[in-house]
């Protein structure tokens, strides 16, 4: 299946739409397996600052192939990565790695609710899309 713009987009579109359901302005973004954009949509009223921060979320996930929520217990000292906090490296939710199977082919992002919402979002347009 990999990674396409048409795949990427439907995964936008079931975020966008599980966003509205939430009545939350969000930016979405989904990355290939580089880390490069695919597809970012900006909703109504959401903030410049989700932008960025949607888009480290997803280029998180693709690089690591975790969640972006997993990630803070391990950069703590004595954590396998400890100091990966590097200029844009998500450590918090929102970011969840996509697979084509076994194969890590890129990530989403969702910024714009708390943490959690913004992980809800990003798992319903999984959930909707990418089967």
């Amino acid at each position: 299946m990999g990674l396409t713009f048409e795949k990427a987009r439907a995964l936008a579109d079931a975020a966008v739409a599980k966003a509205t359901e939430m009545g939350l302005p969000v930016t979405i973004a989904i990355v290939d397996q580089g880390g490069h954009v695919v597809c970012k949509y900006r909703m109504d009223g959401a903030t410049y600052l989700t932008g960025r921060a949607a888009e480290d979320k997803a280029y998180t996930s693709a690089g690591l192939g975790i969640a972006t929520a997993d990630i803070q217990g391990l950069i703590q000292p004595g954590g396998p990565v400890f100091g990966l906090n590097m200029e844009h490296v998500a450590t918090f939710g929102g970011g969840l790695p996509l697979r084509d199977g076994k194969a890590l082919v890129g990530g989403i992002g969702v910024s714009g609710g708390s943490v959690d919402q913004d992980a809800e979002i990003a798992s319903a347009a999984i959930a909707a899309a990418w089967a």
